[in-house]
């Protein structure tokens, strides 16, 4: 039989039906298929709409309102799978789900629903998670006499990267953002509010020195610097309810810690970060965070690989990672033993 008209509207290759509950059908046919064929007329409008009329964050038509309670198209290609949930609370009835497919070469998509669990970024980006110093800027102290800085914090001196502002617009259009430092809070704060103003606020968290592993050890590069760790399994595995993502939303296959201390990924799955060299103040024409530069070549390549962990073991970037071939190997073993041991 035809189910709601839609064979009078399309021929999929398959229809999949699922009914969570007994009772009356929910929807008629005819509501049905005149419902379909106005999605579909929609979906055809789209593929005539310019690229530079579409939403930059969901590949929406301007004038489509973003709402999770409303239907969201996106389009990528002509090649697509197309879903619709029917739902409806008159005496507690019956839910059905309709599910209906064209798959042509590819895996490109097209989607239609009435319902989502999650915001469309959290099906389609990646998650960043960004050091302060060294990648975004310089912080030095004491403060140099040879160089003014930017701004002081706390007795340090700070210089912007060049390219910072224009990096930091890049990654929050393409990527999930989050900032990781191991410096205090209130410094941590101090410096994230002077290098993305406004932008601070599409931080998916932004965490300190609370929220690293910690050790007895001394970083080898600071006497004075405590050594501590990145465990991304912290942001994996949150079961906070009040954070804005849930456990499971990121894991080894969709997130990237960049970080210019290697040892600082050392509990991480490998090829979960990339190392970028510091970057240093004396080094004004440092153009990694620029369109053209090499860090941001790397992210626009990385935002569009279908697996972090494959993309970053096939096209190593930066510093190498801390291996038990490295020449510190025994120190940093030792400390992570000491983790180890401790819990």
């Amino acid at each position: 039989d035809t189910l709601f008209g839609i064979e009078s509207i399309l021929q999929p290759p398959f229809v999949n039906i699922t009914r969570t509950k007994t009772g009356t059908e929910i929807a008629t046919r005819s509501d049905f298929g005149v419902e379909i064929k106005n999605r579909m007329e929609k979906l055809n409008q789209l593929k005539t709409i310019p690229a530079n009329e579409l939403h930059e964050d969901v590949r929406l038509p301007k004038m489509v309102q973003k709402n999770n309670n409303m239907s969201t198209l996106s389009l990528p290609d002509e090649k697509y799978t197309a879903e619709k949930v029917i739902s409806s609370e008159a005496d507690e009835t019956q839910d059905a789900t309709l599910t209906f497919s064209y798959r042509e070469d590819n895996l490109s998509r097209i989607s239609l629903s009435s319902q989502f669990s999650a915001p469309i970024s959290r099906l389609r980006k990646k998650l960043l998670v960004l050091d302060l110093n060294g990648l975004l800027a310089d912080i030095v102290s004491p403060p140099p006499k040879d160089c003014k800085a930017d701004k002081k914090i706390a007795r340090h001196a700070v210089f912007k990267r060049p390219f910072c502002h224009d990096f930091l617009r890049f990654c929050f259009e393409r990527f999930d953002v989050g900032v990781w430092s191991s410096r205090t809070q209130k410094n941590v704060e101090r410096v994230v509010d002077f290098l993305m103003g406004d932008m601070k606020h599409k931080l998916l968290f932004c965490w300190d020195l609370s929220y690293c592993t910690a050790t007895s050890f001394k970083a080898l590069e600071n006497k004075y610097k405590a050594l501590v760790f990145k465990e991304l399994r912290k942001v994996w595995e949150i079961s906070d309810p009040n954070c804005p993502w849930a456990k499971g939303d990121y894991n080894e296959s969709n997130t990237v810690l960049l970080d210019d201390s290697p040892y600082k990924a050392l509990l991480n799955p490998p090829y979960t970060a990339i190392f970028p060299c510091s970057y240093k103040y004396q080094n004004p024409s440092d153009n990694s965070l620029g369109a053209g530069g090499d860090l941001r070549v790397y992210l626009e390549m990385l935002a569009e690989a279908e697996n972090v962990q494959r993309f970053i073991q096939h096209n190593p970037f930066g510093q190498s990672a801390i291996t038990n071939r490295s020449e510190y190997w025994a120190f940093y073993l030792r400390a992570m033993n000491t983790i180890y041991f401790a819990n």
